[in-house]
């Protein structure tokens, strides 16, 4: 190991009973997590010193994940192998990470660098084929502002700016859609809200399978590619 500041970069999944979990509560989890895994992680100035841990978009309450990611500030570099094998040890199942890379400090923050989502939807119910599904979802990028209530809360988002694809299958289980999202400052599109829109009812179950960066040039940029993952 070497004495240099880093970032250790960890995904993990978020399934299960877990999935039911607010972003809040998964932040504090993991937080008590690593302080378990006894990792020499860095804590913030001020009156409060805090855990200096970033992590990527939040998670839809009840949606579940096969790739979240946290970024852990270490005052120096450790073996990542030893370091995921502690994290493993003292995380519960439905949020076990299965990977780690470290990374040098100036790696762009997550939230705002991974952008990109992929999602997994199901719908069950309802009178709409995933024929008639594509339909209403095109009028809505045609009109683009889909207008919604978060809770109480009036919101306004661009389709065409924040639905990327979609397309949708009908099998036995229910109507299967499949979603790209781009997050920006504007916020980002939530499946349950376009499924809502189109068919009147939410989905059964939602699942995000992949995060990423989109670069200049439009090419795709896992977090976890440690040669790549510098651009921003």
């Amino acid at each position: 190991m070497t004495a240099e500041p880093c970032r250790l970069r960890v995904r993990y999944a978020k399934d299960g009973r877990l999935a039911f979990l607010g972003h809040l509560e998964v932040m504090n989890t993991i937080m008590r997590c690593v302080r378990r895994s006894g990792l020499p992680f860095e804590v913030s100035n001020g009156f409060a010193h805090r855990m200096r841990i970033q992590f990527s978009q939040a998670l839809p309450v009840g949606a579940s994940s096969q790739g979240e990611y946290y970024d852990l500030k270490l005052p120096y570099a450790p073996d990542s192998d030893d370091a995921l094998a502690r994290l493993v040890e003292a995380t519960p199942l439905g949020l076990r990470p299965d990977a780690a890379v470290v990374l040098p400090r100036k790696v762009p923050a997550l939230e705002a660098w991974a952008s990109m989502s992929r999602w997994d939807v199901l719908v069950v119910g309802g009178v709409c084929s995933a024929q008639g599904f594509l339909k209403k979802v095109d009028q809505l990028v045609t009109d683009d502002v889909l207008e919604y209530l978060r809770g109480d809360k009036p919101r306004r988002i661009s389709l065409q700016r924040a639905l990327v694809s979609y397309e949708a299958f009908d099998t036995e289980e229910g109507m299967r859609v499949r979603l790209t999202t781009r997050a920006s400052e504007q916020g980002a599109l939530r499946p349950a809200i376009l499924v809502r829109a189109a068919m009147g009812l939410d989905p059964l179950r939602v699942c995000r399978v992949a995060q990423w960066h989109e670069d200049t040039q439009g090419v795709r940029v896992d977090p976890m590619d440690k040669r790549r993952c510098l651009v921003w």
